[in-house]
């Protein structure tokens, strides 16, 4: 699993029986990893690979978001059959699991425009997979999951997908690159490793619409936590590294609360429009009228949650796993909100709340231990929505947590997040916006070494 592009973990896959015993957060080097340093691809070149591009290679459609992504989606169409050699690779930014994470950009060629010169200049961050390795690991299904993934979303808070390559024994996928680093890394510039009220809530409401978006997607995402939530040149979020979600099926529904009834599907009735209208006039309100949108009641919620979702796999990160999770029992959408719920007492208090000196004991501690906080009583009333709120999301059994019928519709009520416009979030201010500045990065083949910051590892454990 990717931890960030910058921190430059050597991840690794764990299990109950491999647990670290170590107070720190912190993952372990395997010598998979270092087998694929040692590889040809570490060396800075791609131009002994073929570069014939496979017929689902190059380009992908794009739908942009910002300006900034209007001018690559223009770029990548121009050059709709990429190849490796089309990039630059400046650096290594990242190691995961199944992958390496490299900054790159796109060569200059003399046959495109300047325009195409100057957005050849942006950087991209481009992950690369050894087929071979993550075979050997048993692990392929993992990159094609994040593979496919990638290619459904169409979201301002999740990546954006330019290209995706392969080659040799290489396959690849370009997406956009984030300068500001992780939540885990920028918590530890903060006093006390922790943000602020207002900045904690301000993070927790992007991840929020992150995370309904891929729920309606019937996307399980079974990896939350400040190391995979990335922050763009603007200081908006992204959340990253989809290898340990699943898929499923969610049906969109609108649900009231006076209704004991489980939602209902939504359909689509066309508007009765009245024909013999003015012709002068062009705003007449008999042209919106509907029966059926004057009889719907105010009050009701689009639902679109994947609750029939389940899996058995034993995956996440020890310090977010949900209690069901924990227990080794099956799990679905509801592992989100309990890991939702971790991610936003970290930020606010800058530990996790079930951390305990081993991995063992930190699982031991979710099934059973109650929630406390550092603190007897809030601070202050924002303080205090957010312990009803985080109350709320760790509920141990999955039934009654917040979230895990009614989804994202029910904890955007929660007054954690009153005065916050969601649907404008976008228009806000962010509590920080990166500074240009050259970050630290790793070469391309470095030999181990330790982290200044400690990080979380994810661990998937099939049966």
């Amino acid at each position: 699993m990717l931890e960030s592009y910058y921190g430059g973990v050597h991840d690794s896959e764990l299990s109950l029986e491999t647990a670290n015993s170590s107070t720190q957060r912190s993952s372990m080097s395997t010598t998979d990893i270092d087998s694929i340093c040692s590889t040809s691809f570490s060396r800075l070149s791609f131009d002994l690979l073929p570069t014939s591009p496979s017929p689902e290679s190059g380009a992908v459609s794009l739908k942009p978001h910002r300006s900034s992504d209007f001018a690559n989606s223009y770029t990548f169409r121009r050059r709709n059959k990429l190849t490796f050699r089309d990039f630059h690779l400046l650096r290594r930014i990242g190691q995961g699991d199944i992958g390496t994470v490299y900054l790159c950009r796109l060569r200059n060629n003399n046959s495109f425009s300047e325009e195409d010169d100057d957005v050849s200049n942006c950087l991209y961050a481009m992950k690369v997979v050894d087929k071979n390795a993550v075979a050997l690991k048993k692990k392929a299904q993992r990159a094609e999951t994040e593979r496919k993934i990638l290619k459904m979303l169409d979201h301002p808070f999740l990546p954006t997908l330019y290209a995706e390559l392969d080659a040799s024994n290489f396959s690849c996928i370009v997406m956009e690159f984030c300068s500001g680093g992780d939540l885990h890394s920028l918590r530890h510039m903060h006093p006390h490793n922790r943000f602020s009220l207002t900045a904690a809530r301000f993070y927790a409401a992007e991840v929020l619409l992150a995370l309904e978006y891929l729920h309606m997607l019937g996307i399980v995402y079974r990896d939350l936590k400040p190391e995979n939530v990335l922050v763009r040149s603007d200081g908006h979020i992204m959340l990253s590294d989809f290898d340990l979600s699943f898929c499923s099926d969610s049906i969109p529904a609108v649900h009231s609360p006076f209704q004991n009834a489980p939602p209902s599907p939504l359909s689509y009735t066309r508007p009765h429009i009245n024909i013999n209208i003015n012709p002068f006039s062009c705003f007449s309100t008999k042209a919106f009228r509907s029966r059926k949108v004057q009889t719907v009641q105010p009050d009701r919620l689009f639902v679109a949650e994947p609750v029939g979702a389940r899996s058995c796999s034993f995956v996440g990160t020890h310090e977010y796993v949900s209690p069901e999770v924990a227990a080794g029992g099956s799990h679905g959408n509801a592992v989100d909100w309990w890991s939702f719920g971790v991610f936003i007492y970290e930020l606010i208090y800058g530990r996790t709340p079930y951390a305990a000196p081993s991995n063992e004991a930190t699982l031991r501690n979710i099934v059973k231990k109650p929630l406390t906080f550092p603190t007897a009583t809030p601070s202050c009333a924002l303080e205090r929505h957010a312990r009803d709120l985080i109350t709320g999301l760790l509920k141990k059994d999955p039934a009654q947590r917040l979230g895990s019928k009614l989804g994202a519709a029910d904890v955007k009520k929660h007054p954690f997040f009153k005065g916050i416009n969601l649907a404008l979030i976008r228009t806000l201010a962010p509590p920080e916006v990166p500074r240009l500045r050259r970050r630290k990065t790793m070469p391309f083949c470095e030999s181990k070494g330790s982290s200044k910051l400690t990080s979380t590892a994810s661990f998937d454990y099939y049966f």
